[in-house]
Order: structure tokens, then sequence, then C-alpha cells
């Protein structure tokens, strides 16, 4: 069975390692105290403490050298995973606060990150990303952080906008100016939804104009909106090890992926935050193949529908493709 993966779905803060944040956290003398277990992992319970941990363990991160470094360190586990090519969200809330011309200074140090990681097998794309519950106002200033940077620095590295944080926070469509922003400056759209909402979420999504859903597995719930899903080709940017580590199901075997696929909707495969949920890619296909007994072809499938997807270029594309015979 061949190692490469194509993953959408991931979070650069989300992604950081225990130990690169630890160290990081000595470096700089800030007193981290309580986020993690004994073995050295985030500890956690629930969605809400997670949100807290999460928060706590990436204020460490301060500076375009640290995103930079944060950015080389999370695409070379990648890489060790097999991925050769990852979307990652990246929010400017958090690399300058928002601020286009600070943003600009993180986007040039990790966009040469991400260069030299091309050069090393794996390539990369950023989808620039607004913090549901920081609210309508803000998400526009990530918007024009989006629009303003969209496919330049070195060839490209941001591709994408999207939206994450508390799905439950107001109406999509308050939103809406910041996606029109963003399509108007020829971005993928994608935003979390139908993972701790319900369908209606994800309609409220597609109204975004989105061509990707944020996990989406609560689609399963609604069989109208299943079959809208698949006629218009909708890609579900599936997080199942992150969804089980939250509780959204008991098992593996009770998780939607199989059916949703089965049923005609285009399903791909992410890690989502992979130290906070303690999955990996390899571990992901692995599970999938115990309980639903996939193999080879369906994990091509999935590969050939995140390529179709993913929010690149179409010599990236094709040159991608080449890679899955």
């Amino acid at each position: 069975m061949s190692d490469k993966k194509i993953e959408l779905h991931l979070h650069l803060e989300g992604a950081a390692p225990p130990d690169f944040i630890r160290a990081l956290a000595a470096e700089k003398h800030v007193d981290l105290s309580g986020l993690f277990d004994a073995q050295g992992h985030y500890a956690y319970r629930g969605f809400e403490e997670f949100l807290r941990v999460y928060e706590a363990a990436t204020s460490v991160l301060q500076t375009p050298r640290d995103y930079a470094r944060l950015l080389a360190e999370v695409l070379e586990r990648s890489a060790d995973q097999g991925v050769i090519y990852t979307e990652l969200f990246v929010s400017p809330e958090f690399c300058g606060g928002g601020d286009l011309v600070a943003w600009r200074d993180y986007l040039a140090a990790m966009t040469e990150v991400a260069d030299s990681a091309r050069g090393q097998g794996i390539d990369s794309r950023a989808v620039l990303t607004a913090i549901r519950h920081f609210g309508p106002e803000r998400a526009k200033r990530t918007a024009i952080c989006a629009a303003e940077t969209a496919f330049d620095a070195g060839g490209g590295w941001v591709t994408g906008f999207g939206m994450g944080g508390a799905e439950g926070f107001g109406q999509a469509a308050d939103f809406a100016w910041s996606f029109d922003c963003a399509r108007e400056a020829g971005l993928g759209l994608t935003c979390h939804a139908g993972e701790w909402a319900g369908p209606d979420s994800i309609r409220q999504a597609l109204e975004l104009g989105c061509t990707r859903i944020g996990h989406g597995v609560r689609a399963i719930e609604d069989a109208a909106l299943m079959r809208e899903l698949s006629d218009r080709q909708v890609t579900l940017e599936v997080c199942p090890g992150s969804n089980l580590a939250l509780g959204l199901y008991p098992g593996w075997a009770a998780h939607p992926i199989a059916r949703l696929a089965d049923a005609g909707l285009r399903v791909t495969v992410s890690t989502d935050d992979p130290p906070f949920f303690h999955t990996t890619m390899r571990q992901e296909y692995d599970r999938l193949a115990d309980a639903f007994g996939w193999g080879e072809a369906e994990f091509l499938r999935i590969n050939q529908w995140a390529l179709d997807a993913a929010f690149c270029d179409a010599e990236t594309r094709d040159r991608l493709r080449k890679e899955f015979p």
C-alpha cells in the first residue's frame, strides 16, 4: 500500500508537539505548569478545557521566528507520516493580532520555511482562518490579510480562507463580508461546521460559498443534506481521531465516515490537532483499515478526492496526482 497522503485539515498551532512548546516556554521563561500530564502530553478533559489548554500552549508563540520554527517542525513530522501535501489553518489573529503589516512579517518567515520544505518532499499551503467566536469585525481583518497576501510571497502560499472556533457563535451569514472578500481575491473557501453544531450549520457554510466543510460529519443526520453535498461534490475534511478524542462518537465503528463515503460524499482524512488527540496520519489510516476494512483502493480514492479539493494551482495538483498511480 502506498504510504503517500494528502492532508487538508491541520491547525498549525494545534500541531505543535508538547516538547516543542515546553522548550519554547523555557526559552521565554513562561510557566506552563498544569498543561501537561505525567507522560508529557497535553492534559485536558472535554472540549472547553481543550480550548483553554490549546490557547495557553500557543501563547508562547510570539514572533515570526517562533512560527517559522513551528512550521519547520510540523512539516518535518508530517513528512515522516508520508504526507506529501498539507494545508495548514493559520490565523493572522495569532500572527500579529490581525494587523496586515505584522502579518506580512510572519508570512515571510513561514514562506521561507515552506519553500525549503518543498525541496525536501512536502508541499504546503496556508488557509487563513478567522476565529468565529471573536466575532465578525475581527474576521474582516483576517479576510483582508488573506486577500492582500493571496498567492504572493514565494509562489503563493496563501491560497485559502476559512473559519474555525466555536460553531455555536452567531450565524454564518454574520461573516458573509469576509467570505465575499476572500472569494473576490480568488481564494478557496472552507468552514468548520457539522461537528458540534448540527446539519443546519453545514447548510449555512454552503450559503457562504464553501466548496469544503471542516469536519461535516453530522451531515449523516440529514439524508437530504447528504444528497445535496454529494450532488454538489462538496468535500468533507473529516478528522475521525479528533472526533473520538473529544467524545463526539464512542468508538471507531460508530464513526460515520464510511457511511458518508458509501452514500456518495467526498470524504478526506486529516488529524486536526494531532498531539492533542494522540494521533498521526498513519494511525488514522490504520484505524480506518481495522474498523471498516479499508484498503489500498479506498485510501487511493480519498487521496484523489483530497487532491481534487486542494486549494493549489493546477500544475501542483497534476504533479501530486502522479504520486498516486
